[in-house]
């Protein structure tokens, strides 16, 4: 029983040890990993579903596909295919971090709850407030967070 423990114990840590390099918080994750290994990404919202249809709907770990390291729940099978055909179309921008953050230059968390289309591209934010500001300049808030997003994109959030 005892070998069984140690080589799980050391199957995992070499997993983790050598999984996707990822630099420090380039992608929004929640903490923790998901039954498919991987840190999930916007919150568990679906993001077909997202910037297809503009509705928020929560996805399911029965529906779980893997991009650039980050684990994303799907609504139905048919959002998990979109999805699996052109990940990056479907990828939320700023790393999933709250656009108006970034554009001020921080990573704060975005909340799909707040979540906007704009050109066929999805946009999260903190909260309400901040997407309400959002809504005052959107073409400002998406220009500064893009050119600010190459600088703070494989910084830590607590060093930003």
């Amino acid at each position: 029983m005892s070998r069984m423990i140690t080589f799980t114990a050391a199957a995992l840590s070499a997993l983790l040890a050598f999984g996707p390099a990822m630099a420090a918080d380039e992608i929004n994750v929640v903490p923790g990993l998901t039954a498919a290994g991987a840190p999930l990404g916007l919150h568990g919202s679906d993001p077909v579903a997202l910037l297809d249809k503009g509705k928020n709907r929560e996805g399911s770990a029965a529906h779980t596909a893997v991009h650039d390291g980050v684990a994303y729940y799907f609504a139905s099978e048919k959002n998990l295919k979109a999805f699996q055909a052109n990940p990056d179309h479907y990828s939320v921008q700023n790393g999933g971090f709250c656009t108006f953050g970034v554009s001020v230059g921080k990573k704060f968390d975005g909340d799909p709850n707040y979540a906007a289309v704009v050109d066929g591209k999805l946009y999260v934010f903190l909260n309400e407030e901040i997407y309400k500001m959002f809504e005052q300049d959107k073409a400002g808030t998406i220009a500064k967070a893009a050119a600010n997003w190459t600088k703070i994109e494989h910084k830590a959030a607590k060093d930003l």
